[in-house]
């Protein structure tokens, strides 16, 4: 599947949560921050969400990005090849985020990498989730991870296993950037 039917996809994925639940534009972005015509544009996939957009909108939704994402993917069977894992780029903040589990959803855990380029840094608002367990796991470069008051700085091989449970954030070494394992486990 190409970037632009996945484009397309998660917009009409994202226009249809809204109507679901009887929103208009103007509550989804007041629920969300996110201004009426950016909300506009999205859905009619004239642009692409970043990140952080799409973390406010899965907060509204109450879905995690790997759910929302694993929507608007074809179900698959159990076996996944790496030439088959949807690729979902964010190049405003230099994300690039892989789902490695094939997308089902009566199951409670996924497996997602996240490759920031040197210097990259994402903010999140919320969490999609309040608790929801995560598991990251460094292959490669350096990572702050950032919830709250606390702060985490990973090296290669390191994992941090914690409860997401405010505003995080995911900064990326200046010179080697990060790839890292997310394993992300709903409650």
């Amino acid at each position: 599947m190409s970037a632009s039917d996945t484009d397309d996809r998660l917009a009409a994925r994202l226009a249809e949560l809204r109507v679901q639940r009887g929103w208009s534009l103007d509550e989804l972005a007041m629920a969300t921050g996110i201004s009426r015509a950016s909300l506009s544009r999205i859905e009619r996939a004239e642009t692409s969400p970043t990140a952080a957009l799409l973390n406010r909108l899965c907060v509204a939704y109450g879905l995690t990005m790997s759910r929302l994402l694993s929507e608007v993917e074809e179900e698959a069977a159990l076996l996944l090849k790496a030439a088959q894992q949807p690729v979902w780029r964010d190049d405003a903040s230099g994300f690039q985020r892989r789902n490695v589990s094939p997308p089902a959803s009566h199951f409670k855990a996924e497996v997602v990498e996240g490759v920031l380029r040197p210097g990259a840094r994402i903010d999140y608002d919320a969490p999609p989730i309040q608790g929801l367990e995560q598991h990251i796991w460094l292959q490669s470069g350096e990572l702050t991870i950032s919830m709250d008051n606390q702060h985490w700085t990973l090296q290669a091989g390191d994992c941090l296993r914690f409860n997401l449970t405010g505003k995080s954030a995911f900064a990326a070494h200046a010179e080697g950037g990060a790839r890292y394992i997310l394993v992300v486990c709903k409650p």
